[in-house]
């Protein structure tokens, strides 16, 4: 995936409930560079401080750790007293019982205190994660459009998912993982000098020699695994792909072309595959002839001295116990590396969601807007460039009037400016130049959401939530009763459709509406702002792309709408323009004409030129 472009600025606490939010983050470890660089691990002491906010659970996860760590140490010890003092010393059979109850006794120790490291550390892994999606969420929900201009929704969806996982995963097993091998690997090697200080001596030179070559093959066998990560993930991608367009690939005759295609990345994902099971298997034969040849020689060593008197049975078995638990400790340790590197990185992505700043934000003593509400909007002298094209005007010393309860529908042809209107009343953006008011209020003066509170929107392509009825309708107005919403469905033309859906209101609509036809949406689009009862509608009238009797229910609709409320209407059709108050003509972010529909008509202008190619080839350019 493309790097994504984010600032380093930290969020404000009121969006951090854990209170853990981290400071700036390292720009050199925020995932963006190679994998696997050591400096990514200090990324986690965000992962830290969301896991402080939970000290209890920490607490009762390291005690039980501990606890672990010594019952596992323990077991080669009772060993030591079943053999030494049960077998050798030709005891009762009550005797050799009871070293064996103390042995039962240990490992019950051990059940209990693994089964309640699991518990903890896994509760706060999870825990983490939650805490950490809904602060990322709840920042993303600051952010202005521009921000998602320039970082890909599904980049954003990602690291919401994959590297939330890798973050659950670290704090959940990985770091009590390490915890455990870095308690058993100290306090083995310390059990070990007090049983045998010459075979001890023996294993420490002998560790880095199985360790060494296990870790050097187990980073090939890392590369090639995320190599075929990426191709299992091609495949996946090239099969959506496929599927989403099936009409398009059969209408052209590509089902052969696609099915080789397919084809390839299939046996790419083998052949990546066949490697990682190659190296796997060669690790496999390593591990097992180090391991085990060294504990061969260890023992033989150990069987010398035991002969010769130096040592006892017992001490020689838990010798050879606790070697395997110290060696498997260290060796594991390797593979908690890996995985802090990786965690190291998703954190670092993470981070920067978090820290990311809202361009779009209120002032810190923002101007109250007047009550009640008049509904005024007024453009003065603004020049306005996208970010994502700064030399490009979309806007150009720019001022329009609009009075309370006036409707000026905005027409021109396609890049005109016409949506950067609305993009603007809305405050998404902010002018590079001039001011936009409502009720003579400077909207960079006001909170955001007090501005958005005044204004319903109905999009030119509807935007529904697969989610119920209901809740699309009430989208705008979230304690609307049902009194209301079948009040606005019926004075949107919906009421008759939505009755006839099989629950009603609680009617699932699947993906974006998917069950609904496009007048039918459209509809819902219009109850759900006349729900929202705001004083100023932004319209970008949606009924071009709708048949003429879903269009006829539709402009009904619209006009209801739009009765005692300041409208600014993106005009495609001339039943929305004749009714308008005003009509003001765009063309390269300026006004060209202005006046109504007779009055322009009757010039030989831009707009006459656009209202008669209505008449010819279709609706009037839309934007």
């Amino acid at each position: 995936m493309a790097d994504t472009q984010f600032s380093a600025a930290g969020p404000e606490a009121a969006n951090d409930p854990a209170g853990v939010i981290a400071p700036e983050a390292d720009a050199a470890a925020t995932g963006k560079g190679k994998r696997g660089n050591p400096r990514q691990l200090g990324n986690l002491a965000m992962i830290m401080r969301f896991a402080s906010a939970y000290p209890r659970q920490m607490t009762f996860a390291l005690l039980a750790l501990i606890v672990a760590a010594g019952a596992t140490l323990a077991i080669p010890a009772g060993f030591k007293l079943v053999i030494d003092r049960g077998f050798d010393s030709g005891g009762s059979t009550e005797d050799i019982g009871r070293w064996f109850r103390y042995l039962f006794m240990i490992t019950v120790v051990l059940g209990i205190s693994t089964a309640l490291r699991f518990y903890f550390v896994s509760w706060l892994g999870e825990r983490v994660v939650a805490d950490i999606r809904l602060t990322v969420q709840r920042n993303l929900l600051r952010l202005a459009p521009s921000f998602f201009e320039t970082n890909r929704p599904s980049e954003i969806a990602s690291r919401m998912t994959s590297d939330t996982a890798i973050v659950e995963q670290v704090v959940g097993t990985t770091v009590s993982v390490a915890l455990r091998n870095i308690v058993v690997g100290i306090g083995g090697i310390a059990y070990l000098f007090s049983l045998a200080p010459k075979l001890t001596g023996m294993l420490l030179l002998g560790i880095p020699v199985i360790v060494l070559p296990i870790v050097f093959i187990g980073r090939k066998l890392e590369k090639v695994a995320r190599s075929s990560q990426d191709r299992v993930a091609n495949v996946g991608a090239t099969t959506t792909e496929v599927l989403a367009a099936m009409k398009i690939v059969q209408a052209f005759g590509q089902e052969d072309r696609e099915a080789a295609r397919f084809g390839a990345a299939v046996e790419s994902t083998f052949a990546t595959a066949r490697r990682r099971i190659t190296l796997r298997a060669s690790l496999t034969a390593v591990v097992i002839t180090l391991i085990f040849g060294a504990i061969t020689m260890i023992m033989w060593q150990g069987a010398v001295d035991v002969i010769e008197g130096r040592l006892s049975g017992g001490d020689i078995a838990a010798f050879v116990l606790t070697g395997g638990l110290v060696a498997g400790a260290f060796g594991a340790l390797t593979e908690v590396y890996g995985d802090l590197l990786r965690a190291g990185g998703a954190a670092g992505r993470l981070n920067e969601l978090l820290n990311e700043q809202p361009e779009i934000k209120a002032p810190a003593n923002p101007i109250v807007l007047p009550v009640p509400p008049r509904g005024q909007i007024s453009f003065q002298n603004v020049s306005f460039a996208y970010p994502t094209r700064p030399d490009t005007l979309a806007l150009k010393d720019f001022s329009l009037q609009v009075s309370p309860g006036e409707t000026v529908a905005i027409v021109g042809p396609s890049g005109a400016g016409k949506s950067t209107l609305f993009q603007l009343a809305q405050r998404f953006y902010d002018p590079q130049a001039g001011s936009v008011r409502i009720d003579g209020v400077a909207l960079s003066s006001a909170d955001p959401k007090e501005i958005r509170h005044r204004m319903a929107f109905v999009p030119q392509d509807s935007v529904l939530f697969a989610s119920s009825a209901r809740d699309n309708l009430r989208y705008g107005n979230w304690a609307a009763s049902d009194d209301d919403i079948w009040e606005a469905a019926q004075a949107a033309n919906a009421a008759e459709f939505l009755r006839k859906l099989p629950e009603g209101l609680d009617t699932y609509l699947g993906e974006g509406g998917a069950r609904l036809s496009g007048g039918q949406r459209q509809r819902i689009s219009i109850a759900r702002a006349l729900l929202r009862n705001a004083p100023i509608l932004l319209l970008d009238e949606a009924t071009s792309a709708l048949d003429a009797e879903s269009e006829k229910l539709v402009q009904t609709a619209l006009e209801r709408l739009m009765q005692g409320r300041t409208t600014l209407v993106i005009a495609h059709r001339l039943a929305t323009i004749r009714s308008a108050d005003r009509i003001v003509v765009m063309s390269d972010g300026a006004i060209v004409e202005e006046g109504t529909h007779d009055q322009l008509a009757g010039r030989n202008g831009l707009y006459a030129r656009l209202s008669s190619l209505q008449f010819t080839e279709g609706p009037l350019a839309a934007e």
